[in-house]
């Protein structure tokens, strides 16, 4: 045995008792940090051969590990662009050179441009889905992905292009002798809807209905004194009053009307819902399109679609959050900001949306607390120190037995 080699041996428990102690402190520090994953000291030993008659010390080494996939507590917030992951996956963030990363750190708010970003400054990471566009998701990378930023849902003006009515048109009402197509100078009934032309214009247009029949009715659009449609079997709607019908549009009327609005799209109204049952007139029009306007809120449903809620009560899906996660989360390499990259350990990234092949689902105006216990923790720190306290007794001792050694001398 050589006594060297016990100071060496004891040499090296210190030095794993202070990386141990190093991640207690790690931890400790940052109890409170938002998504945080505990760090752990693994220890392993390193073996010398030796004789029957003799032993060599060796020594220990550490691992450094990353406690990643244990979740933390949620914390709920009043803020809607505060996010956590409930289940697997991590947030998709950039930083200010264009490099990504992962995170389950998701107090997002928007920066002075608009676009959300985490404490850390990284910018939270989608899918542009404006004007009703389906993510284009490339599975195994972040292509295609942009910043999400909620300037960009303000003042946006959409042109109206369809109407879907549900209306009932009173059987009882007197058919208009002589026959005539609807107008506003002949009708049964009579009704508006608010439309939007291509710069967010509010165009209402007025809706004739004019009863010209049994079971037949006439209906035209008109925007003020112009009519938008044209009399003719495209504008003449029957109905079945059978007892196979039961009021429903007949099977050989039309069933939608298609007018162009005066500076804005073709617009297209969906009346196959429209019946004529024994009640009076009745006529509601969900509308498409908006009129440009600030944003008010923005919310985050638990599939990471952004919604933008205006001023004027319009809600526009504007991107929708990615999540990525890889086959080992635990090897990812911890970076500055409370971020991952992936490395040949923990496998390729996988990107995705939430609650889709394997993936969590979005919790906003929650936060995920970071994992670390404290009472653990202050436990670790305890056995760090008495663990560093008796590998310094082993050198000491060590070291006086050498002195005892060169002493003989004397």
């Amino acid at each position: 045995m050589s006594l060297y080699g016990v100071m060496r041996t004891g040499v090296s428990g210190m030095n794993a008792q202070s990386n141990k102690l190093s991640t207690v402190s790690d931890n400790i520090a940052n109890v409170n940090t938002v998504g945080y994953k505990r760090a752990s000291t693994e220890f392993s030993s390193l073996i010398l051969k030796s004789g029957s008659g003799n032993y060599d010390s060796g020594a220990v080494e550490t691992t450094v590990r990353y406690a990643i996939t244990d979740p933390g507590n949620l914390q709920f917030t009043t803020s809607t662009t505060d996010l956590a992951v409930q289940g697997n996956g991590f947030f998709v963030v950039q930083d200010a050179n264009g490099t990504n990363f992962l995170t389950r750190a998701g107090s997002f708010v928007p920066d002075s441009t608009g676009n959300l970003v985490n404490t850390a400054g990284f910018q939270l990471m989608g899918y542009n889905i404006q004007n009703g566009a389906a993510p284009n998701v490339a599975a195994n990378g972040f292509g295609g992905l942009q910043v999400i930023n909620v300037n960009q849902m303000a003042l946006q003006a959409s042109p109206s292009t369809k109407a879907t009515v549900a209306a009932n048109l009173d059987p009882s009402a007197a058919a208009i002798v002589p026959a005539a197509p609807a107008s506003p100078s002949s009708y049964t009934s009579k009704t508006s809807m608010v439309t939007y032309d291509n710069i967010g214009n509010a165009v209402t247009l007025d809706v004739y209905a004019a009863k010209t029949g049994a079971n037949t009715w006439d209906i035209e659009v008109y925007n003020g004194a112009t009519a938008l449609t044209t009399s003719g079997p495209a504008t003449t709607f029957t109905f079945d009053v059978t007892a196979a019908g039961k009021g429903a549009l007949a099977a050989t009327s039309p069933t939608a009307l298609s007018v162009n609005i005066p500076g804005g799209s073709a617009f297209n109204i969906d009346m196959s819902a429209m019946t004529q049952v024994a009640s009076s007139f009745d006529f509601k029009a969900t509308v498409d399109g908006n009129a440009p306007s600030a944003v008010e809120k923005v919310n985050i449903d638990s599939k990471g679609v952004v919604t933008a809620v205006l001023k004027n009560g319009t809600e526009l899906p504007s991107f929708q959050v990615a999540l990525a996660t890889v086959p080992s989360p635990d090897h990812l390499t911890p970076e500055v900001g409370n971020v991952y990259s992936p490395n040949l350990d923990s496998g390729n990234v996988q990107v995705g949306l939430a609650g889709q092949g394997g993936l969590g689902t979005i919790q906003s105006g929650a936060l995920e607390d970071s994992n670390v216990d404290l009472a653990d923790e202050l436990t670790s720190m305890i056995e760090a120190q008495r663990g560093f306290t008796a590998n310094s007794k082993s050198f000491q001792t060590g070291a006086d037995l050498l002195d005892v050694v060169v002493n003989l001398k004397r």
